[in-house]
């Protein structure tokens, strides 16, 4: 079987990714989720013209050196002043507060001298001065807030303003973790000479947890077939949104995990791509289940994690593309083969501005490197190398 392009591959997932599902979540829930409809300003905001500083409301046009005006009464926050300012007349106001009718500008208590109930002030200000007029944040009819767009403090916070109690947002996947391989021992566990401690799923359930309304761990699968096909059962009696596989996609004796799926009722759309590292992926469906089966090097895992699961599950959300970054080389890459390199890279900052240094690491075992990682440089099929300065592509690894 020939090897997938990268782009083929990604576009075979996002087609069998469903359409946002909204539901109604409470506003103080709302952090984190993605809006699935756009939010609306049903109100103007601020609501009155406000004052935007402690002070004086006052007619522009009565401000005359050597003349004070009579102050009336106050106006603060929670408490306007009901009557109207007329001529040679002012209000003592504080921030917040409705600016009174008659009154166009507002001049600061420092710039005020008091004398009993008259005020004379050093400065003549322009109409409009120091007010927030009625709608300047927003106004009613206004998109304030476009779906797609994850919910963060800033955003909760103009939700609040816009007096939104709840929020539609995208329903989020239910996701299911194995880990297979009887190499494999759970961190803290006594390894044997003939073993390794699994890192996987301790790498990707925090990927994940952001897209995720719940990411479950089922452990480790050993390779013994019923014991597998037993594990897997159970997770798909569950019905998980879905399944991500670690190890056993290739195509060694030990490598089942295949086998039995396709026994389980999958329906495999492809496996192997041409890319490294993380050649040995495969994908597929079991009714509603997406399923990926990733590899079991650690690096091949988590890159590809990112470059194909993360893409899906900002669709499932209604997100907008996965971004990626066009940035110089603080050194030189090397040149590459006939397949899709996604190089670790790290982000150093210069005078000039950001530049990725390449990690000359390639082995998909190595996760220290990857750990030393921002970024993956996108090295095209049969790059000749890239000398430093040049402009690449890059995705960010931590992105949402």
């Amino acid at each position: 079987m020939s090897l997938l392009p990268v782009e083929d591959a990604i576009a075979a997932i996002l087609a069998r990714v469903p359409a946002v599902q909204p539901e109604s979540v409470a506003l103080a829930h709302a952090n984190g989720r993605v809006l699935a409809q756009t939010l609306f300003a049903t109100h103007d905001q601020p609501p009155f013209n406000a004052s935007a500083m402690d002070g004086y409301a006052v007619r522009a046009a009565d401000i005359v050196p050597g003349h004070s005006l009579t102050l009336i009464g106050t106006s603060q926050a929670g408490a306007g002043f009901s009557g109207s300012v007329a001529e040679g007349q002012c209000v003592r106001i504080f921030t917040g507060a409705p600016v009174p009718a008659g009154a166009d500008a507002v001049i600061m208590q420092e710039e005020a001298t008091v004398n009993g109930n008259l005020v004379s002030f050093t400065e003549q200000p322009k109409p409009g001065r120091s007010i927030r007029a009625i709608g300047n944040d927003f106004a009613t009819g206004d998109a304030l807030i476009e779906a797609g767009v994850r919910m963060g403090p800033m955003q909760l916070a103009v939700a609040a303003a816009a007096n939104a109690p709840s929020l539609t947002v995208a329903t989020r996947p239910r996701i299911a973790l194995l880990a297979t391989g009887d190499e494999l021992a759970l961190p803290g566990s006594p390894l044997a000479p003939d073993q390794i401690v699994a890192s996987n799923s301790f790498g990707l359930a925090p990927m994940f947890a952001p897209y995720a309304a719940e990411v479950t761990d089922h452990g480790i699968a050993r390779d013994d077939r019923a014991a597998l096909r037993a594990k897997l059962e159970s997770i798909f009696a569950a019905e998980p949104d879905i399944l991500i596989t670690t190890g056993g996609a290739s195509v060694g004796d030990h490598d089942i995990v295949q086998e039995i799926l396709l026994e389980l009722g999958v329906t495999l759309d492809f496996w192997r791509i041409n890319m490294r590292p993380g050649k040995p992926l495969m994908f597929g469906t079991r009714g509603k289940t997406l399923i990926f089966g990733l590899p079991g090097n650690p690096v091949s895992a988590m890159v590809t994690a990112t470059v194909f699961i993360k893409p899906a599950l900002r669709k499932w959300l209604g997100y907008v593309e996965q971004p990626s970054w066009r940035l110089p080389l603080a050194g030189p890459t090397p040149p590459n083969s006939a397949r899709r390199h996604f190089m670790r890279a790290q982000l150093v900052h210069t005078p000039t501005g950001p530049e990725l240094m390449p990690i000359s690491q390639t082995d998909s075992g190595h996760t220290s490197s990857l750990s030393n990682a921002d970024m993956l440089i996108i090295q095209p099929e049969f790059d000749p190398g890239a000398h430093a300065g040049a402009i690449v592509e890059t995705i960010e690894i931590d992105a949402f």
